[in-house]
């Protein structure tokens, strides 16, 4: 039975994946078109703008870059660039330990032996890294 429960969690993290996967390129394809017409409309008025718009279309568009990159990196290797980790899995560690002391016997044994489960997760990913 316990198989079956991982079974089932895979596809619907499959299908969550494919989800938040299909919502980012979406996000990149309208980022990918603003930066476009940017472009091009940088291209055809330069010579009529003045200096700090352009300062401005041009801070704008590396935003953009980055925010196009970051996009790419997660959809192809599930790495979000500005995220730390390590950092985030001591926090969930540390939140998730205090939860359980003040919480644990209110909770249904399930919810419990999952949490527990994803502590041990989140200190074996923490070895890993560090």
């Amino acid at each position: 039975m316990k198989n079956n429960k991982r079974e089932i969690k895979s596809i619907d993290s499959k299908e969550e994946l494919g989800m938040c996967n299909e919502r980012r390129l979406e996000e990149l394809l309208k980022l990918n078109n603003r930066y476009v017409r940017t472009q091009r409309h940088l291209e055809q008025n330069s010579d009529i703008t003045n200096l700090d718009q352009l300062k401005h279309s041009f801070k704008i568009q590396e935003e953009r870059e980055a925010q196009m990159d970051n996009l790419k990196n997660i959809i192809a290797h599930g790495i979000h660039e500005e995220v730390d980790q390590i950092h985030n899995l001591k926090r969930n560690l540390e939140f998730t330990g205090h939860y359980l002391q003040h919480h644990a016997a209110h909770m249904d044994e399930a919810t419990l032996e999952n949490t527990i489960e994803k502590q041990e997760h989140r200190k074996e990913q923490l070895n890993f890294l560090t």
